[in-house]
Formats: C-alpha cells, structure tokens, sequence
C-alpha cells in the first residue's frame, strides 16, 4: 500500500473520530455514557467519573487533536471528582479509567495532575481486594471505600486488573497496589493446579467465588467472562519486560489447552474457531458458540510468539511457533468471515458454526441467532488485524480493516455526530441501538488508527496495550 494512500485512510479515520466525538460534546459532555440517539447522555455517579472523556483521551493524544485533548484535560483538572456515594465496576473502572489515565500520564510526559487522579483512584478501588480469599468483590463505593459483593465475580474481571495497578506501583513506589493484584493471580495458579477445582490445563471457569476464592461455575469459554484473563498472562510477562518468566509460562501453558481442547473446525469451509466447553469434567463437551470477544485471541497469540517484534526479524519458527501463527492467522480469518457474512458487512455479537461433518457444500458454516444480532461497535477483530498487521506486515490486514471501517461508516455514522450500535446486522437498513459505547473511541477506532500508521507509533516492543487499549509503556520492576 502507498504512502499516499495509507495517509489518507488514517485521516479518514481522525475525522471519524472527531465525529463521534462532536457528537459526544455536544450532546453529552461530562457523562459516563453517550445515548446519541436520543442525544442524551447518562453517568455512573452524579457528575461522572470521567468514563468517556478519559478513556478516548490517549487516542485524541496519539491523533494530536488538540481542541479536544484541552477540553478534556480541562474536564478533569476542574470536574473529575471521584468522592462518590455510588458502587461502581471495579474491573470497568479499572480498565477504562484508571487504565486510561496512567497512560496519559505517560503520554503527556508526565503531567501530574493524571498520575494524581490515578492514585486518588486506586486507593479507592483497593478495598475490593478486602475479601475472603483476595479475589476482588465486583464492586466498590468509590466515596466509602467499602466493598460490594454482587455475588460470584467474573473470573475475566478479577484477573484483567493487574497490569494497571502494577504500573501505579511502579511510578509511586507504593506496592501495595501491586500486592493486592499479585495476590489474585497467585490464588488463581494455585487453583489451576488444584485437583477438583474446576480448571483443566490452564483453563479455567469463567465465575469465581470472592469469599472462599472457589471457582463458582463449570463452563470453560474464551468469550464473555473468560477472555481477559489469558490475554493479561501474555500481557504481564510483556509489561515488566520479560522477567515475569511465571506469566508467559502459565501462558503458553493455557494455549496448549486451548489447542487441545476448544480449538474446532466448521463445515464446510473448516473455518477455525474457539469452542465453548460446557464442564471441564467431559471435554468433550463442546458448545460450537463463539462470541466476538473472542477474537481479541487471534493477534494475541501472534504476540506471544514475537512478543512485539515483527516475524522477519526473528530467526525461523519452530514447529510450535508455526502452529501458533497458523492458530492467530486463521481465526481472525474466521473473525473477517463473520463481518462478511453478514448483510451491512458488520459482525454480530455471537455466532454459531456448523458442526456437522455430513455438511453440503453450499450449507452455511455460520448462523447467527436471533438475539445475537446485534453489533456494539466492538474492537476485538480490528485489534487483532492491528497486532497482525504490525508483526507479520502482511497488507490484506490492512483492506479488512479498511473493509471494516467502511461499514461503520456507512451504517453507524449519525448526520449530526456520533455514531451509533446496531440492534440487527443481518438486515438493511440495520434498526439502530441508542448507545455509542467508550470502547468504539479508546479501542476500534484506535486500532483503526494504529493500523494505518508507522511502526514508530506505540512500538510494540516498548509498549503494550491494556485490555482497554490504553498503552501502558514496558517496565523494570523496581522489586527484582
């Protein structure tokens, strides 16, 4: 692809974002979530905790929009306040919020009014971590600091914190940040290697019980509730530049399993895709469900071979590593296939393949259900066409995305600014959804943006991206 061209596709990329976030300013400015339909807007506590603004802010940083990085840093020096009388996501606040001002942080070169709020924060999380077995309550009062259970946590929400309080630790030198969320992980791996749990080979089920830190369901997925948590175990082996040897082995220790157990074929294309397992006690029992969430994997695994190196500069691959790259090249092929598939060229939540070896040729190897029509504006697959593109350099991740980007274009864009979800993607014109989650501004629009530009931008030997696509920058840890 020319540079004329690439240039081009990262403007029109820009001027999307500055759209939705037009539309955000205007309808909405200061609330958590954007309601653009209805041009309203709605806030997890009065006044907000800065979801939207700090979550789309290192993009505006990285697209040097700088109208709209002094709005929102205004917002926050003189509006953020997190004294709040209301239970708030642990794992959301942690990801979108914090996550998002540790890395403009470092983005800003430091400016300390971010590093600030991301203390003030983190503290107030903290007592989440106050439970039975150190596995993090799903909630928090942000003003009382005291913890709330909702019951079982997601095991994703409880295991997909630790990169960002591990960074807090590292630029206060406090590390009680890092012990809270070192204590999870640490709980989880013995549980992974205790008979009866509930895990298999790395694998583990997606609810855990904060009070006796017991796994709290049986079924084993990579989608909702699942997928995180082995994102973060590449992640946190990457983030503290490689000395966390533990992480990358329970890593690849889970990756085997996945190949083993979840990784399946439809028909009757053989498109690959990540099964669900119903009890670990009969891994057999597949469910041929998958949701878009899963497809964050695909660029995942790739990183875990280079680990953010790009594959001509590596020595040639092993065997290993050759299934590897075929396991992330052909499942973000299948995650394409299930934009492809569709009527507006935009992918549904969930899908489900065809399992039947006694399949005719022109059967279809996907079907979406009814209640999963609908597309969110999600950023998984653009994530993992971003990540492929960067290590492998192979341009045809570039067109999908491109591919990708045109349908959000021409069946998301609002007149007026904004952009908005889809309630059906299989039909045209798609019913529209009143919601324009924070995610469409910190990660697909982001990852839209990454893939078009040069390697120098977030290198991804010196960086890695949070769960919510927030850069968080490699680091020695000061305690090894």
């Amino acid at each position: 692809m020319d540079d004329e061209l690439t240039a081009f596709r990262q403007r029109k990329i820009v001027d999307a974002f500055r759209h939705a976030w037009k539309g955000y300013k205007t309808d909405a400015f200061g609330k958590d979530e954007y309601q653009p339909l209805t041009h309203a807007g709605h806030s997890w506590a009065p006044g907000g905790i800065g979801l939207m603004i700090i979550d789309a802010l290192d993009t505006i940083m990285l697209m040097n929009l700088t109208d709209e990085y002094q709005e929102a840093r205004s917002w926050i020096v003189h509006h953020l306040d997190f004294e709040k009388h209301q239970d708030v996501n642990v794992f959301e606040t942690t990801i979108r919020v914090l996550g998002g001002l540790l890395a403009a942080y470092h983005l800003s070169g430091n400016d300390p009014v971010y590093l600030e709020k991301a203390v003030d924060l983190g503290d107030r999380l903290l007592p989440a971590f106050h439970s039975g077995s150190g596995v993090p309550f799903s909630g928090v009062f942000l003003a009382s600091g005291s913890a709330k259970s909702f019951g079982p946590s997601s095991t994703a929400e409880a295991t997909t914190v630790q990169m960002e309080f591990k960074y807090l630790s590292h630029l206060t030198g406090d590390m009680k940040y890092w012990n809270a969320v070192e204590k999870v992980m640490d709980h989880m791996h013995a549980l992974v290697h205790t008979e009866g749990s509930g895990a298999l080979n790395g694998l583990v089920p997606i609810y855990i019980d904060p009070v006796s830190g017991r796994f709290a369901s049986k079924e084993i997925r990579l989608g909702s509730r699942g997928d995180s948590y082995y994102e973060y175990l590449l992640k946190l082996y990457l983030q503290t530049d490689k000395t966390e040897i533990r992480y990358k082995e329970r890593y690849e220790h889970a990756l085997e399993s996945v190949k083993k157990h979840l990784v399946q074929y439809s028909y009757p294309n053989h498109y690959m895709y990540i099964a669900e397992m119903l009890d670990a006690s009969d891994p057999t029992a597949h469910h041929p469900k998958m949701d878009h969430l899963v497809c964050f994997l695909g660029g995942n695994v790739v990183l875990g071979i280079t680990e953010g190196a790009p594959l001509d500069q590596l020595d040639p691959l092993d065997t290993k590593e050759m299934e590897d790259l075929h396991l992330g090249e052909e499942l973000t092929r299948t995650c394409y296939q299930m934009y492809r598939m569709t009527a507006t060229g935009l992918a549904s939540e969930i899908v489900y393949f065809n399992n039947k070896k006694e399949s005719q040729k022109d059967d279809p190897d996907m079907e979406i259900h009814v209640r999963d029509r609908h597309n969110l504006l999600r950023p998984e697959t653009v994530e993992s066409l971003f990540l492929l593109y960067r290590l492998t350099g192979d341009n045809k991740y570039r067109e999908w995305g491109w591919n990708i980007f045109e349908a959000f274009e021409k069946y998301t864009k609002l007149p007026e600014g904004g952009y908005t979800a889809l309630k059906d993607v299989t039909v045209i014109p798609p019913p529209r959804d009143n919601r324009m989650d924070t995610f469409f501004l910190a990660e697909t629009l982001k990852y839209l943006y990454l893939l078009f530009s040069p390697d120098d931008i977030i290198p991804l030997e010196n960086y890695v991206l949070n769960t919510e696509g927030h850069p968080l920058p490699v680091f020695s840890p000061k305690n090894k």
